[in-house]
């Protein structure tokens, strides 16, 4: 009976498998037939948007059809959440940064899990760096009297972040945990208010991207004393990588990555991931992300995945190193 029964089935899949194929074949051609949407869980103007946009003018044209974004505040999670809770018809794409994976290691209840609600695309482009600022009122010219300074009064000196468990916490955390100092954060709704009131005083330094710290040193408005990335920026050529300022093997840069809900179809994955790649290598939007201190990149699938087990690793050891405890 098992016989005859492996016998049935092995020829019920010779048949329906070529019809499967013929299927998935026509669908992938067919798609998409209407727009696509892509969920930031940003607002509107912050960094994802403005990245998104741009690849965004190549990869509906591409696509042929119109691209709809929909900014979705709260700190990262609402909007995550909105993907990986939607259909996998590979008409919801969500657009994060490394922030992505931080959340776990500070929020007890987030509501979708990584692992198994959404599948990654790609990671669509990485940025030159974050930069060490402080205002210019602070008595450190480099980040070896900003280390010296902060172990005379540890947990004294403030810093901005974005957001709980924003990248601009994890990058001065990891910092903090690599210079064994103690940092006191002060967490805002974004980055522009947070470089404010590090311009105004109010607090002693922050982590904010380059190119928005760049107007502002050159105004005199902002010291900045090192850059995160392991090489320098060409627009901050003078400015030291915190390696090469003291904190030895200090590295820590910015992504932006696509994901499709989990069980999209393999086929419109594919097709995304092709045009994203494509998009980020024409001249166009390449100057256009080079404005923004950014770097188009188009990883397969695997690699994003790869990149983002290991940002969880770091994440969930830095956590540790600063006593974090999920809320």
């Amino acid at each position: 009976m098992r016989t005859k029964f492996l016998a049935v089935a092995s020829l019920l899949i010779a048949v329906t498998q070529p019809v499967l194929t013929q299927a998935a074949a026509i669908a992938a051609k067919d798609y998409p037939s209407k727009f696509i949407r892509i969920v930031v869980p940003y607002g509107a103007g912050a960094g994802p948007d403005v990245v998104g946009r741009i690849i965004a003018e190549k990869l509906g044209p591409a696509l042929g059809t119109n691209i709809v974004f929909e900014n979705r505040g709260g700190g990262g999670m609402l909007g995550t959440e909105i993907v990986a809770k939607s259909a996998p018809d590979g008409y919801t794409i969500l657009l994060q940064t490394a922030a992505y994976a931080t959340y776990p290691y500070f929020f007890k209840n987030v509501p979708y899990d990584s692992a198994k609600d959404l599948m990654p695309v790609t990671l669509a482009a990485k940025n030159v760096g974050y930069v060490l600022v402080v205002n210019p009122s602070l008595p450190a010219r480099s980040v070896k009297e900003l280390v010296a300074l902060a172990k005379a009064n540890p947990a004294k000196l403030n810093y901005g972040t974005a957001g709980v468990g924003s990248v601009m916490q994890m990058a001065a955390e990891l910092f903090a945990h690599m210079s064994a100092i103690k940092l006191q954060p002060v967490h805002y709704t974004g980055v522009p208010a947070a470089l404010s009131d590090t311009i105004s005083g109010q607090i002693e330094m922050g982590f904010p991207a380059a190119p928005s710290a760049l107007p502002f040193m050159q105004a005199g408005r902002l010291r900045v004393l090192a850059i995160t990335a392991d090489k320098r920026w060409n627009k901050m050529a003078d400015t030291p990588t915190l390696s090469e300022a003291g904190v030895k093997g200090y590295k820590y840069i910015g992504w932006y990555g696509f994901w499709f809900a989990a069980g999209t179809p393999a086929e419109y994955v594919a097709r995304i991931q092709g045009e994203v790649a494509r998009a980020v290598k024409d001249p166009v939007v390449q100057r256009k992300l080079e404005e923004q201190g950014l770097e188009g990149v188009g990883s397969t699938p695997q690699e994003l995945a790869k990149i983002i087990d290991e940002e969880f690793a770091l994440n969930k050891k830095l956590t540790a190193a600063m006593g974090i405890v999920p809320q």
